[in-house]
């Protein structure tokens, strides 16, 4: 187990990280996806000779709840080789992302996957019942139909909006 900056990280290990993604994903995870995982710290998990089995990252985003700015760290981009799955690989990524969060986040959020959500379950993570929305280019807007994130190690009021700062692409 590794955990680096994508600075500190090669060109080499960060395409063997893109690959992972694509066969993870099935060829359903955009470059778009890829960019919102660059730019923070990445947990990276490779075998004795040195293959890549695991990845995630975390990146810094900023939610506005109740009146307050939270440095939040944001989980993208977690993947394990489809024939190393059910081993633990995915929990060990997760424990090595959630002491980052831990240390250096007011709280942690992430966008689950159908199949992932069990392992963040497991880990603590639980769904955010309130209302969802970024703040964008055009100021605060509320999306009743985006899917609620999963959060970790705050205790928000589910009566106040959960405010994402905007990105391009999938804003969660």
């Amino acid at each position: 187990m590794s955990v680096a900056h994508t600075a500190g990280l090669a060109p080499a290990e960060l395409a063997a990280a893109r690959a992972l993604m694509d066969l993870a994903f099935e060829g359903d995870f955009s470059d778009e996806d890829w960019d919102h995982g660059l730019g923070g710290m990445h947990a990276l998990v490779h075998d004795s000779q040195g293959e890549l089995l695991g990845h995630g990252a975390v990146v810094q985003r900023r939610v506005l709840h109740n009146g307050r700015s939270l440095r939040t760290g944001y989980v993208e981009a977690v993947a394990v080789r489809p024939d190393r799955q059910r081993q633990g690989i995915g929990g060990q990524v997760m424990t090595a992302l959630e002491g980052v969060i831990e240390r250096a986040y007011d709280l942690g959020a992430l966008s689950p996957s159908a199949e992932g959500e069990k392992l963040y379950r497991a880990h603590g993570w639980v769904t955010w019942t309130g209302p969802v929305g970024t703040l964008g280019p055009d100021g605060v807007r509320l999306m009743p139909d985006e899917d609620p994130p999963m959060l970790r190690g705050a205790a928000l009021d589910p009566a106040h909006p959960f405010l994402i700062d905007w990105r391009d692409g999938d804003v969660y």
